[in-house]
């Protein structure tokens, strides 16, 4: 298929040098913001780009769930396939796509697990459903059938039904400190 005829008229806010700020975190800030006052669908939803041990890039969608200073968090299984290419190569790219922004960021940098005590705090915000569905999960492996997905499900859901869900060994956060935006 040819898709050399399609086109779009790029026309939103230009890029002017003398009206970004020289602080990257607080320039991104500022166009976070934006993507958020535009009702931009999902804001904190960015590509992930890793590199595998054979040296093949890799590239997956999470969730922003924070970021300062210090750099951007999200969070997954520690066995999943880009945990593992984290831990073999862990420099990352982020990139956020605003389309209706017209405008897309990306990060460059190292990236480190966050503590447990980070992890933890984010596990129990999260809403119960989500928690049980980090438990059940065996992301970047195969799955016999939904019936063995839900059957785990229904069992983990009664082992807690009255107390805490804690945070399993295998989930938890990735920090990326940024050393280069563009």
């Amino acid at each position: 298929m040819d898709t050399g005829s399609i086109r779009t008229d790029y026309l939103k806010d230009g890029l002017d040098r003398n009206g970004l700020d020289q602080d990257p975190f607080r320039q991104f800030e500022r166009w976070f913001t934006q993507a958020l006052d535009a009702d931009v669908a999902e804001p904190n939803a960015l590509q992930l780009a890793t590199v595998a041990p054979d040296g093949r890039p890799a590239l997956r969608t999470v969730l922003l769930k924070s970021f300062d200073e210090q750099g951007f968090v999200f969070f997954t299984n520690h066995g999943s396939r880009k945990a593992k290419h984290m831990r073999q190569h862990p420099q990352v790219s982020l990139l956020f796509f605003w389309k209706e922004l017209e405008r897309q960021v990306e990060i460059t940098g190292a990236v480190t697990p966050v503590s447990r005590e980070v992890s933890e705090s984010y596990f129990h915000s999260r809403p119960r459903g989500s928690q049980l569905g980090a438990w059940v999960s065996a992301q970047s492996s195969v799955i016999a059938s939904r019936a063995v997905l839900e059957a785990r499900l229904a069992q983990l859901t009664e082992q807690y039904r009255d107390q805490e869900i804690p945070l399993p060994d295998f989930w938890g956060g990735y920090c990326v400190q940024p050393e280069r935006f563009e």
